[in-house]
This record gives structure tokens, C-alpha cells and sequence, in this order.
């Protein structure tokens, strides 16, 4: 029986698969993608939060959906939940799942060691430079 598999779209520092691999889960399919409408928003981790005119650059993969049940089974992680968002990959719209925060950090919640971790790996990854810069 095959499993079953979704397209997820990571923001945060699980755009990294040394990271999903230290978790149990492998993929090695990440592709870059980009969220229109969603800005990044940075507290004690990352979420992303509905506004217009903004876009969310990170990497989708193909995950199974037990992947993604281990994966967000952790502590640091399971009160994010997943929402359905349109990515742009390779000239192309998808559906995935993005996980998010059902209530966003407050203005003052920063995580600096967090946001310099998310700027190196956007910088190896080749996401848009402009985009790298603004993570803080």
C-alpha cells in the first residue's frame, strides 16, 4: 500500500534536510518556492501571517503524511497547524499544506539566534537576496 503524500511548503529552519533528517524524516525533493499574501513573522520561531502584497519564500517537498505527523508531534512544534496555501514552483501553482501558528508572535516576541540560523540557510538555499536580508 502506497502511502499517502502532500505537498508542504517549509519557511523556518525545516527548510534545512539535515534538519528533517535529525527528525526521521527524509526528503530529498525540496524545490524553492514561494507564498504570495503570507509574510514571515518571527517570534520565538517562525509563522507565517495573511498579508497582501507580501510573499513567504522557502522550499516545497513531498512528504508522506505519517512524515509529517512525527515531525510535528514535537513539542517545540505541535501547536502549529496546517493551512492550505497556493505555491509558485518552477513557473508553476501548487497546492501544500504550510504550517503556521494559530496566533501570531507579539510585536516585542524576538528570537535573534533563530533569525540569524533562518538567514544563513535562506543564503545557502539561494533564496531571493532581498528576501534573506529582511529576516530578522
Amino acid at each position: 500500500m502506497a502511502l499517502l503524500r502532500s505537498n508542504v511548503f517549509f519557511y523556518g529552519l525545516f527548510m534545512d534536510a539535515a534538519v528533517l533528517e535529525s527528525k526521521g524524516v527524509s526528503s530529498s525533493d525540496g524545490r524553492p518556492g514561494v507564498v504570495r499574501d503570507w509574510a514571515l513573522r518571527i517570534g520565538h520561531r517562525a509563522t507565517m501571517v495573511p498579508e497582501a502584497g507580501r510573499a513567504v519564500h522557502g522550499v516545497v517537498m513531498s512528504l508522506s503524511l505519517s512524515d509529517l505527523d512525527l515531525l510535528y508531534a514535537d513539542a517545540s512544534v505541535r501547536m502549529y497547524r496546517a493551512v492550505a496555501v497556493p505555491v509558485e514552483a518552477h513557473g508553476t501553482i501548487m497546492p501544500a499544506l504550510a504550517y503556521v501558528l494559530p496566533e501570531p508572535p507579539a510585536p516585542e516576541e524576538r528570537n535573534p539566534e533563530y533569525a540569524t540560523k533562518l538567514r544563513a540557510l535562506a543564503q545557502r538555499l539561494d533564496l531571493p537576496a532581498e528576501y534573506t536580508r529582511s529576516i530578522a
